[in-house]
């Protein structure tokens, strides 16, 4: 029979250490010569990430020694930072962020020179011995932006100085793609004010005799139409996602026209937050693989590009993504409600799937998994008045508790990042964490976040700051209004922008008990004059251009309203973070220390955006917890780990 206890005193096999321990991170996966291979990112090994190999005989071993570290930075958030070629394996070194060539048996050989260049999104060009690559090219010295282009580096011949550029002129660039004859080269560019899931081009040009480009057309795309994912078929035709239409379809160009291939309500891409999103792969000449979602839940299907027709394929996995194509072979990551983050092979003939790499060693205690519920709420608020938001709710579940009769549960309201970014339905162990303590979560995908159309991700330009956190307010009082949480302890938790999400939740309005940030935003004219270069003008959409239209920065900052803010707040900040740098924390805590609120600040030496050391992740989740503990007055099972709070 199950103990009676408390919401949030509940004791859990899921605990902050076990999540480091047992847990890795894992992306990129790529197949060569039957071996399945992965970049695995280790919290207990200083956040270093380490590619993977397993061989056909199920022999497991690293591809780099320490302190080699696989991590891009182009745009702060990297990614696209590794490619297999025949001589060996090409990455991004995270401590210099050359580019090197670990051939088998040698210690890697910079490719180009360390300094002032970044790189990503690495496409090789077989004929002429070199790769085609997005840099970055920071400033020596001053305050200018840096420059980006596409760039050819070569494989001989020793470190490049940033290799020869094939084009500059736009702000951005992603995804050069050379197609199969080796003749053309696809890419995508934007400019400034526009992120990636506004507008962007998709241009295609010739590769000439002396490996430079020819005049380039333009397949698709705009100002206002958003084009991700190119991919070559073996017959020269290009694929490609756009959402012409409000959906991230699929197209397809064949040197003249681009033209739908099948429309339907679902998303087909993710937002280019990172280099190296693979939603789309190529089987044959008219066939790809694709990972779609509808309503935030991903499936995979085959496409026939000349029939117009999708095969869904029966898995029990709601994410699903970073797609590569070798043969038959299918190779990417997945997860589902009770299934942890995986590498994961798949045979398109016979349909058989195989895990290859779980994210976490431990198995998931059945009687410790809350499932996520898919919901819809009425909210209101914005440019588009009253409408109905989506979000997953997390109901507690732990086999071995109840809660006393009549007692409901707090409930964590969780506001995600970007904030064109979006929830999953997936397995995710810090979820679990909290619900398997009696905790009630909900993760809210507000208006702005993909997954929905672009009219849904539309709908925060212009709102940030009040759509958002419109949405998460009417979440938490819809799931109260049923029964599902106690409305006197709804807490809202969030990082980056939903971070800023929690300080407007907590300052503007009067719905929450408590809060945690994580690297959150407290003023939005310090975000918009000291933040890097990618994100330099995103806030011209969601908020308003700057200076122009700084009363909108100022009725928007929590920093300048702290005499509204009557609730305990923790805060967790990296020291290095260049996105959002410690001031926009250090700020809000005095302020909010001179009121006398019960307030708590942790700041972690060393870490960027988004902490990647085990001890960062144990003690940020556990002082969570204990903080939560304090405020509310109930001691957590496990004894978790103290932090310092001040009032308290």
């Amino acid at each position: 029979m199950p103990a009676t206890a408390p919401y949030g005193t509940w004791a859990s096999p899921v605990t902050a250490r076990s999540l480091v321990d047992a847990g890795v991170g894992l992306r990129a996966p790529w197949r060569r010569e039957g071996a399945v291979c992965w970049l695995e990112s280790r919290a207990n090994g200083g956040g270093r990430t380490v590619p993977v190999r397993r061989a056909p005989d199920g022999t497991v071993s690293d591809l780099l020694p320490a302190p080699w570290d696989v991590r891009g930075r182009v745009h702060e958030y990297g990614g696209g930072d590794v490619i297999q070629l025949a001589e060996g394996l090409v990455f991004c070194n995270g401590l210099d962020q050359a580019v090197y060539l670990a051939a088998p048996g040698r210690e890697p050989a910079a490719l180009t020179a360390p300094g002032r260049d970044r790189f990503a999104d690495f496409t090789y060009d077989g004929a002429r011995r070199r790769l085609i690559a997005v840099r970055e090219r920071h400033p020596e010295q001053g305050h200018a932006e840096p420059e980006n282009a596409l760039v050819a580096i070569p494989l001989d011949g020793g470190p490049s100085d940033g290799g020869t550029v094939l084009v500059r002129g736009a702000d951005f660039y992603a995804s050069p793609r050379l197609s199969p004859d080796g003749r053309r080269l696809a890419w995508l560019s934007w400019n400034h004010p526009n992120m990636p899931w506004d507008g962007t081009d998709l241009w295609v040009a010739d590769l000439l005799g002396d490996g430079t480009l020819g005049e380039a057309t333009r397949v698709a795309g705009g100002s206002h139409e958003a084009v991700v994912q190119p991919v070559w078929l073996p017959d020269g035709r290009l694929a490609h996602v756009c959402d012409r239409g409000n959906w991230w379809n699929l197209r397809l160009w064949d040197g003249g026209t681009s033209r739908a291939v099948l429309p339907m309500e679902a998303e087909f891409a993710r937002p280019l937050w990172v280099f190296g999103n693979r939603e789309v792969a190529a089987v044959d000449a008219r066939t790809l693989v694709c990972a779609y979602s509808r309503d935030g839940l991903w499936s995979l299907g085959v496409v026939d590009v000349d029939a117009g027709t999708l095969d869904r394929l029966e898995l029990p996995f709601t994410d699903m993504g970073e797609l590569f194509v070798d043969g038959r072979t299918v190779t990417f990551l997945a997860s589902g409600p009770d299934l942890p983050n995986a590498v994961v092979t798949l045979d398109l003939d016979t349909r058989r799937w195989e895990t290859v790499k779980r994210s976490s060693a431990a198995e998931p205690d059945p009687g410790c998994v809350s499932v996520a519920r898919p919901i819809r709420f009425p909210t209101e608020g914005g440019p588009t008045g009253n409408s109905e938001a989506h979000a997953f709710y997390y109901p507690p579940a732990n086999a071995g508790f109840a809660a006393p009769a009549g007692e409901l549960p707090p409930l964590i309201v969780k506001s995600h990042g970007g904030p064109t970014a979006a929830a999953s339905a997936a397995y995710n162990p810090k979820i679990q964490y909290w619900t398997s303590r009696g905790f009630a979560v909900v993760d809210v995908n507000y208006r702005g976040s993909t997954g929905y159309g672009r009219a849904y991700r539309d709908a925060l330009k212009g709102a940030w700051g009040v759509a958002d956190v419109a949405d998460c307010v009417a979440a938490a009082r819809h799931l109260a209004g049923q029964g599902l949480a106690d409305p006197q302890r709804l807490i809202i938790t969030g990082s980056s922008a939903g971070g800023y999400t929690v300080l407007c939740a907590v300052t503007f309005h009067d719905a929450f008990r408590a809060g945690a940030s994580y690297y959150g935003i407290s003023d939005l004219e310090a975000l918009a004059t000291d933040t890097h270069k990618f994100e330099a003008r995103y806030l011209d959409s969601l908020v308003g251009p700057y200076p122009a239209r700084k009363d909108l920065y100022v009725q928007r900052s929590p920093i300048h309203f702290v005499d509204r803010l009557s609730v305990p707040m923790v805060f967790f900040q990296g020291t290095e973070d260049k996105v959002v740098p410690p001031a926009q924390a250090e700020r809000m805590v005095e302020a909010i220390d001179a009121k006398g609120l019960p307030v708590a600040y942790v700041a972690f030496e060393g870490e960027r955006h988004g902490f990647r050391k085990a001890e960062s992740i144990v003690t940020a989740l556990e002082g969570e917890l204990y903080f939560y503990g304090r405020v509310f007055g109930f001691t957590p099972a496990g004894d978790p780990q103290a932090i310092p709070i001040r009032n308290v």
